[in-house]
């Protein structure tokens, strides 16, 4: 059966059809509703006094989601952002004609504007007594009478509107994540960090090891690709004077979709002069546990049936160190290649042969050890290799001065001390464009203007960008990244 042989709809139809016919206008504007729901029923939920209630005049406006006819009464309750309430409509209160023609046509789903004064049922429920009513909104096609469960996941997904409607908890989701940035935004500010805009268009994608969709704008008649990271962009600002930025905002790479990948997701990348990749670790340990605490009253989470405890302070430990902890990786032959190659093989883990050992122990590290990370973890000391933008250590040139911090599994930020040596920078962007030659898509490209920047001179810098969808994953307890994301990108 198609949605227009749909009966509820043709029905819907029917009583709108018959509501214009009555010159009833179905979709009006002009009524403003002065009282939230919610608002009514928090200021008057411990008052019972008849005489006082009904002296109370409200004028609220909001949704139907349930309706109940007795003949000459009808009770329904409303909803809207603040919370829900229950009305009375009596037919010899609104009048007879206006009664039957329009409130008989009204239904689950619609919109609806009152006036009236308070008083309790013989239940004692909170009741607005309706004296005049305007029909807001007709809807057409009926709310679904369940709208959870395995089953319809991924109607969810594709009609979040419905969702949004009939599921509080899904909204209670997307209040907290919109309350986390405006947490993490104030948090940023009252730091003497400026928020700015950088272009979501590229002509050069760059700024991580990704790969990005490519556009094509006709006037220009050259390609464009969404940004994989605003990170080139943000540092030239840091070249240009600003020496505390921060941006809050999309990314786009152009990979598969999972439980943790959107190809569109949200990022807060910051970046501070005269800073090193340790002083982020600390600004970053207390911005989380100022946001965990205040979004939870304490810095224990329970995610997905698993315990993840914030309190600080959170361990950091080596790439390699994590293999040898959580692996079971020898510490004495962790940096030989014939070892760390043997020791994938037991594991069953495809390393490549091109691969230098700072790959190779990566590779073993999100294999092995990524998921095992369950409370707050700073791996520090990546490659050189796999850290393009990040400074060598003065300690060990192999490494970068450079973390990731993990929580429940999952990579939440990547942070580094900068590189700020406009020939070190060039010379590894040259190494990125011999590997994409070489076929990996992910691989960077060689941005001659980010280098002419790095050549007017960029202050010792650090930066970080900090996942927002995961971490909100971790605080509303979400299973999927679609669940955080208000339209999320779907197969077909």
């Amino acid at each position: 059966m198609s949605e227009e042989e749909n009966p509820q709809i043709l029905a819907r139809k029917a009583k709108l059809a018959a509501l214009v016919e009555a010159n009833v206008n179905p979709y009006p504007n002009g009524f403003a509703p002065a009282d939230p729901l919610g608002g009514v029923r928090e200021r008057f939920a411990a008052v019972t006094d008849p005489e006082t209630l009904v002296a109370v005049q409200v004028r609220c406006a909001g949704r139907i989601v349930l309706l109940r006819s007795f003949g000459k009464l009808t009770f329904a309750t409303l909803a809207d952002e603040s919370g829900r309430m229950q009305i009375a409509v009596q037919r010899d209160e609104v009048g007879e004609e206006r009664y039957r023609t329009v409130f008989g046509k009204i239904e689950v789903g619609d919109f609806l504007g009152v006036e009236g004064n308070l008083f309790r049922t013989k239940t004692d429920e909170l009741t607005i007594r309706v004296a005049s009513f305007q029909l807001l909104t007709k809807a057409v096609r009926p709310l679904p009478e369940k709208f959870h469960g395995l089953e319809d996941v991924e109607a969810r997904y594709r009609q979040r509107y419905v969702d949004l409607i009939v599921n509080a908890e899904t909204r209670e989701v997307f209040k907290t994540r919109f309350r986390v940035i405006r947490l993490i935004r104030e948090f940023m500010e009252a730091r003497d960090f400026l928020e700015v805009e950088t272009p979501m268009m590229h002509p050069i994608p760059g700024g991580a090891v990704a790969r990005p969709f490519i556009t094509h704008h006709n006037a220009l008649d050259r390609d464009l690709f969404l940004r994989i990271a605003p990170e080139l962009y943000l540092k030239r600002l840091i070249v240009g004077g600003f020496e505390r930025v921060f941006e809050i905002n999309r990314n786009f790479r152009n990979e598969g979709l999972s439980i943790r990948h959107n190809p569109e997701f949200t990022m807060m990348e910051f970046y501070q002069a005269y800073a090193t990749y340790r002083d982020l670790m600390d600004l970053t340990e207390t911005l989380l546990t100022h946001v965990v605490g205040a979004i939870h009253g304490q810095l224990v989470v329970q995610h997905q049936g698993r315990t993840i405890d914030f309190t600080p302070p959170w361990p950091r430990l080596t790439l390699a160190e994590a293999l040898i902890r959580h692996a079971g990786a020898d510490s004495v032959a962790i940096n030989d290649i014939g070892y760390i190659d043997q020791f994938a093989a037991q594991h069953k883990i495809s390393l490549k042969p091109s691969w230098d050992i700072g790959k190779r122990q990566l590779e073993l590290f999100e294999a092995l050890v990524e998921e095992k990370l369950l409370h707050p973890t700073f791996v520090v000391d990546y490659p050189v290799s796999v850290s393009p933008l990040s400074r060598r250590s003065d300690r060990n040139p192999e490494v970068a001065e450079r973390f990731e911090l993990f929580i429940g599994g999952w990579e939440i930020a990547n942070a580094f001390s900068e590189l700020n040596d406009p020939a070190d920078q060039a010379e590894r962007f040259r190494a990125q464009v011999v590997a994409k030659d070489q076929g990996d898509m992910e691989a960077m490209h060689f941005d001659a203007d980010y280098i002419r920047a790095l050549e007017y001179g960029m202050p010792p810098t650090a930066g970080e960008g900090i996942g927002i969808d995961r971490l909100v994953m971790l605080l509303t307890d979400s299973a999927a990244i679609r669940d955080v994301i208000l339209f999320p990108v779907l197969r077909s």
